[in-house]
Formats: C-alpha cells, structure tokens, sequence
C-alpha cells in the first residue's frame, strides 16, 4: 500500500495478488495508458463472464453509480475489475468529493478499481486530487509517472527501435526527439512507421528526417539555423511550408524569438566565462529535459555577432506587436521579418 515506483510497480503487476486499489497518474500519457492495460489484464484474467465482471466508468460518471459497481459482488468469479479514466475531484462538489474518499477507503477484495488518467492533467497545487490522492495511497497503491527525458528517453527510443528489428543510434535517437518531440506515444507511433518502412537495418538520420512527422517547433527551429546558415531559400520554403499546414503566426513567432533568445543566453554565459549547461539550472522551466535547444544554440550562436543578435531581437519584439496591431497580413509580416533578418546576419563581425 503507498505511492509506488514504476519499477516496483511493474514487479507487482508481474506478481503476488492485486490491491483493491490503483491510481495511475502523471505526465507521461504514453505509459500511464500502456501500464493501465497491463494491470487490467491481470486483473480479468480468464474470467468467462467478463461482460459481468468488468464495467468501465469515465472521470464524468455518477459516484453513486461506480461505487454500485465497486460494491457488487462478482458473478461466478474470485474478483471483478471497475475502471474509470480521467477523474477530476476538483472539479467535484463537497458532497461527490467526500464519496470519492469515501469509495477510496472501502473498495472491498472482490474488486480491483482502477483509476487511471490517460488525458486528465492535475495541476499540481490541486487541492481536492492530492487529498484524493492522499486517501488512495493509504488504502491503496498510488504510481506517478513522471514524463521521459534526455538519455533515459534515447535509451528507450533505441529500444523501440530493436523491437522493430531496427537499429537506431543514440546520435539519431536524439535527433528525432528534436524533430518529433518527447512525447513518447508518438515517438512510438512514428518510430513504428519507421520500422514498417525499413524492415529490418539501420534507421538513419536521413530516413528521421524524411519520413517522421515533425513538430512545428521542430520546423521553427530549422528556420533560425537555416537565417542563421545564410540559406535564405530554404527559410523561406520552411515558413511556406508551415503557412500551408495553417499553423499560426503567433505561435511560429514566438519559437523562432525562443531560439534566438537561446542564443542570446549562451552568449551571455559564453562572455560571462560560465558553462553553457549552467543555463538549465537558471531556467529549469525552459530547457530541463530539452537540453539540445542550448546545444544548438551554442552551434548557431558562433555564426552571430552580440550586436547581430540585439538587432534580431529587437525586430523579432517589432513584429510581435505589429501582429497584436497591423492590418497588414500575417504572412507578409512574418516574410519581412525573415528579409530583415537576412540583412541582419548578412553583415558585420561575428565575435
């Protein structure tokens, strides 16, 4: 009973008799999902009358009408299973949250409820869910899973790779997580898609970058290396590009203006003699677990003089308020700011 690591979670599935209890929550979708099905399973077995013994609820659903569920006894059966996904006791009355403990605290040992958020993010100052949690780990088990970063997520994403009978290296595991994102569901659903198309072999950065499904952050960024690069027509056929897939202005500004004031950041530390790590430290919120956006930056920023980089800054802050109030479309505007940029970093001293 208590909060679980998802190591010591993942032997009790695999062994020993089920709690009457389980919450499964956290950031990581992809596996609080993957888990959850595990769990499940175990906890139907070989039931032959399943359409008896295991009802599904949503986060939505009547308490009155879980607990119902929870409380009957199972038909012909050692236990049944009851399920609910995506519940919200903030979002309760007084009266619902207080049942909820109450439910928490009586699940009898014919039943194992699951309680699993699939979609649902708490916040983590959320009153009435950590009260709610704090009854569930008392009387249950409790598992937080916690989103993947940095090597851990290369380190899994190579193994995706092998289930596939593929190999992937770590240099280009990470550049997928640059191109797709951290989210592991999809760096499942693209890296099978990769797989499905080799066969068997070796997956390349080349393949990564023609086949996956890259995140607009991903393509944002391409965009700053290709101005900082002096390749002027492929910034322009990037931001085409992502014009024709109707992403918007404001969120296409306010990536590029995150890349360059990454840049700006690690010339500061560069000139200040501190090592550009140090900036995950100072900006946690920013850079932790996405360390390559300061790796990058430490690459690009090479190319650029400090006045270069003020100059960007200043037309990129010009921009954003010409968006908020000219009439003036948003593509034109974007356009004239990736012209003076082009003029920006085609001139003066890189130092």
């Amino acid at each position: 009973m208590g909060q679980m690591s998802e190591a010591d979670f993942k032997k009790h599935i695999e062994g020993g008799r089920l709690s009457g209890l389980y919450v499964l929550y956290g950031e990581e979708k992809y596996l609080i999902r993957k888990t959850a099905k595990k769990l499940i399973r175990k906890a139907c077995g070989d039931d032959p009358f399943p359409a008896f013994n295991f009802q599904r609820f949503d986060g939505g659903a009547s308490v009155d009408d879980i607990a119902a569920a929870v409380e009957a006894l199972p038909f012909m059966s050692e236990r049944k299973c009851v399920t609910v996904t995506d519940l919200l006791p903030d979002s309760l009355r007084g009266a619902d949250n207080s049942k909820w403990q109450e439910l928490a605290a009586q699940v009898p040992e014919t039943t194992v409820l699951v309680i699993y958020q699939p979609s649902a993010v708490q916040e983590k100052k959320a009153a009435k869910w950590n009260a709610f949690l704090k009854v569930a780990a008392k009387y249950g088990i409790t598992v937080n899973f916690d989103r993947r970063e940095g090597l851990e997520l290369e380190k899994w994403l190579c193994a995706e790779a092998a289930k596939g009978h593929c190999e992937l290296s770590r240099r280009e595991a990470r550049k997928m997580i640059e191109l797709c994102g951290s989210d592991m569901q999809t760096l499942h659903n693209e890296m099978e898609k990769l797989c499905a198309y080799l066969g068997q072999g070796t997956i390349t950065g080349e393949l990564i970058e023609t086949m996956t499904a890259r995140q607009t952050e991903a393509t944002v960024y391409m965009l700053s290396r290709a101005l900082v690069a002096g390749e002027y027509n492929r910034a322009y056929s990037l931001l085409d590009q992502m014009f024709y897939q109707n992403e918007e202005a404001a969120s296409i500004l306010a990536v590029l203006s995150s890349a360059f004031v990454d840049m700006y950041r690690v010339r500061t530390a560069m000139q200040s003699g501190k090592p550009v790590a140090s900036l995950a430290a100072v900006f946690p919120g920013e850079y932790k677990g996405r360390e390559f956006r300061l790796r990058n930056a430490e690459r690009d920023v090479k190319r650029l003089s400090t006045e270069q980089l003020r100059g960007i800054l200043s037309q990129l802050l010009a921009t954003d308020l010409a968006l908020k109030s000219s009439k003036a479309s948003d593509q034109m505007l974007l356009e004239k700011l990736i012209a003076q940029i082009m003029v920006l970093t085609a001139k003066g001293s890189r130092n």
